[in-house]
């Protein structure tokens, strides 16, 4: 399905094979690990020939920093989830999805070449 996530898609499964919430998100975050850890390796073989030994303390700080946020973000979700449902969610898909068909049908924005 256009537009939904990999984190989404795992988070539903698991809700639907019983998991917690919180159970069916952590299970989500815990796949992402070897997926944007493969991807990162991945991206770094095919553009080896571009990086430059003086790049490396930017690489360091840059992965610290999306390290950081990236627990804070997961942590922050967690509690969330464990206290409520997803129906925020899926209200914030159900608008963005509208504004997304009207600004379409009344030519407003042009979709297909928006990346």
């Amino acid at each position: 399905i256009p537009g939904t996530s990999r984190s989404g898609a795992t988070i539903i499964g698991g809700l639907f094979l019983g998991l917690s919430r919180k159970a069916a998100a952590e299970f989500s975050f815990l796949l992402a690990i070897p997926t944007m850890l493969a991807a990162t390796a991945y991206d770094l073989y095919k553009n080896w020939q571009l990086f430059d030994a003086g790049d490396i303390p930017l690489f360091v700080v840059g992965g610290t920093a999306a390290f950081v946020s990236a627990l804070i973000a997961v942590r922050t979700l967690l509690k969330f989830v464990s206290r409520h449902d997803y129906t925020v969610f899926a209200w914030y898909r159900i608008i963005f999805g509208g504004v997304v068909l009207a600004t379409a049908y009344s030519g407003l924005v042009d979709w297909g070449t928006v990346y």
